[in-house]
């Protein structure tokens, strides 16, 4: 498990092994994502990074509901 620090100045100081085998760059922007008492910073994306990350999903049957029309 790995620690962060927070600053005197409200920065958040993550370890560099993480950083590292997380591919973080500087001035990445993250998500900040609250339940409960746990913060989880999920890394914001380009659109052309996540083209086709759904290729070949079947859509069929995938809504939760009926509409009618």
């Amino acid at each position: 498990m790995e620690n962060a620090i927070l600053q005197d100045n409200h920065q958040l100081a993550l370890p560099p092994d993480l950083w590292l085998r997380m591919h973080l760059q500087v001035r990445q922007q993250f998500v900040c994502v609250v339940k409960g008492d746990v913060i989880s910073l999920v890394p914001k994306r380009t659109m052309a990074s996540v083209r086709g990350l759904l290729k070949g999903a079947n859509p069929e049957g995938y809504r939760d509901r009926n509409e009618r029309i």
